[in-house]
């Protein structure tokens, strides 16, 4: 497979101005778009309308070029929030066959995969641990990559709105009193254990409905999720580096320790083998450290009523990440239940070679 990644700016949720010149000239066939990842300037909480204005644009634009049904087989993540330095964009997957006469070498490969839609009452649950887990397993056959060589997954799962929660016995949810904010994380975390599960990182039968956002020693070292109100199932990109691609492209990921890690990002680009010049894109998850605590000192991100952690999180990593890349145009998800260690998360580098 051959794997082109182009990264566009957005003035609006809307604007596919960018997109629409690069299919317009020839650079991007519509056809071959599989997976785009955007940031949105909404507030990335329950009621954050962005996300799925923007995937509604996507969807009838491109329907118009390659049909319903191929646009709706697209898979879309965006995440909202860009508080602080972060700049909306789209990042645009495409995926080809090699030509015959192509030489492969180990670059970046994807497989892509939607999964049923959940009910409420298993979204955050191990049900859902199970399902996700099945489905990137499909993903990474499908893109041909080993389980050691795959730097990063993203998902996009669904919450539980107050409205969902009215049709079902509250017992049947992972936990009584769950908001419809808290069935974010739940739905974030149980997604993230299904990568660990499916990449051998955890055994399915060593996690308890119980540990689900509580036991945060396990967690997946290239899980990156997002959960929205505009979606029921799964959305999921695996990303990976195969010697049977074609791509000019090639991936490598950390772990980032805590929110000010940037040794972690710098490795992440390293492990590329590229220098940071040719990086496309830097996708990484934030998190405000729940106990209170960053490089021993006292934060108060988990104590601001007006403005939400995850928000201010996203804000941090956001400056930390684009200072490295001299770029504000990078992917930064706040919340990472279960991705990477408490404090910090999965940091992946996409460059060119």
């Amino acid at each position: 497979m051959k794997v082109d990644v182009y990264k566009f700016p957005q003035g609006s949720p809307d604007d596919l101005s960018a997109l629409q010149a690069a299919i317009a000239s020839g650079k991007i066939n519509p056809q071959h778009i599989v997976a785009i990842m955007g940031k949105t300037e909404g507030n990335g909480c329950v009621n954050d309308f962005t996300r799925g204005f923007a995937v509604q644009t996507l969807k009838n634009y491109l329907g118009e070029l390659v049909g319903k049904v191929q646009a709706d087989a697209i898979v879309y993540v965006m995440s909202g929030g860009t508080e602080g330095a972060l700049s909306p964009h789209m990042t645009v997957f495409t995926l080809q066959p090699s030509l015959p006469d192509a030489h492969s070498r180990m670059s970046l490969a994807l497989g892509v995969i939607h999964t049923r839609n959940f009910t409420p009452a298993e979204v955050g649950s191990l049900t859902m641990v199970g399902e996700v887990a099945t489905a990137v397993n499909q993903a990474i056959a499908k893109a041909e990559i080993t389980k050691k060589d795959v730097h990063f997954v993203q998902i996009k799962c669904p919450l539980i709105t107050s409205h969902d929660r009215q049709k079902i016995d509250s017992s049947q949810l992972p936990s009584k009193s769950i908001s419809s904010y808290q069935s974010m994380a739940y739905s974030r975390g149980a997604s993230a254990l299904g990568v660990a599960v499916a990449l051998g990182e955890i055994r399915l039968e060593d996690i308890q409905p119980a540990d689900i956002c509580q036991n945060y020693d396990l967690y997946s070292s290239v899980a990156s999720t997002s959960a929205g109100v505009e979606l029921s199932n799964c959305e999921i990109l695996v990303l990976g580096n195969s010697p049977q691609a074609t791509s000019e492209f090639v991936i490598g990921h950390s772990v980032m320790d805590h929110a000010l890690d940037v040794q972690s990002v710098l490795q992440a680009i390293a492990n590329t083998g590229q220098s940071s010049d040719r990086v496309v894109n830097i996708f990484a998850k934030a998190e405000a450290d729940p106990s209170g605590q960053l490089l021993g000192r006292r934060h108060t991100m988990m104590d601001d009523s007006d403005i939400n952690h995850t928000r201010m999180a996203r804000a941090v990593v956001g400056a930390v990440v684009a200072s490295v890349v001299q770029d504000p145009m990078v992917y930064v998800s706040g919340g990472s239940e279960h991705q990477g260690p408490v404090g910090g998360g999965p940091v992946a580098a996409i460059a060119r070679l």
